[in-house]
């Protein structure tokens, strides 16, 4: 596992207030791929506003880890549950279309593992949409 994070999700109760205020605050036009997500860039990563991830097993903030293939989402996986970690969520096709799974460190901070293939990550880590 590369040293990066490429996304920070914030739940939030009501998407289109959480939208309304970031952009006032100068962010730019977020992609809404559907009504319960909202993707910003934010330089080398993605910021998220998202209804719902306490139900994905986060208490309200989930961090993500891109990988660059499907394929390296399980074998990341696990690394961390051999480095003393939980697998909360085993590597499976996602309902948008990319490759998912999530675990928590130690003190229960929840990471998603994912494989977008709508966005690209460069040799450096960096995630664009």
């Amino acid at each position: 596992m590369e040293p990066r994070i490429s996304l920070v999700t914030l739940g939030v109760d009501d998407l289109d207030r959480a939208v309304t205020f970031y952009r006032a605050l100068g962010w730019p036009a977020p992609a809404r791929p559907d009504a319960e997500v909202a993707f910003f860039q934010a330089g080398g990563m993605v910021f998220a506003l998202w209804t719902g991830v306490a139900g994905r097993g986060a208490p309200g903030v989930e961090l993500a880890y891109n990988v660059r293939a499907a394929e390296e989402v399980a074998p990341v996986l696990d690394a961390v549950r051999a480095a003393g970690g939980t697998v909360v969520r085993e590597a499976a096709l996602a309902e948008w279309g990319g490759t998912s799974g999530a675990f928590a460190d130690p003190d229960g901070y929840v990471w998603e593992v994912a494989h977008n293939p709508d966005w690209g990550l460069g040799e450096d880590g960096r995630v664009t949409m």
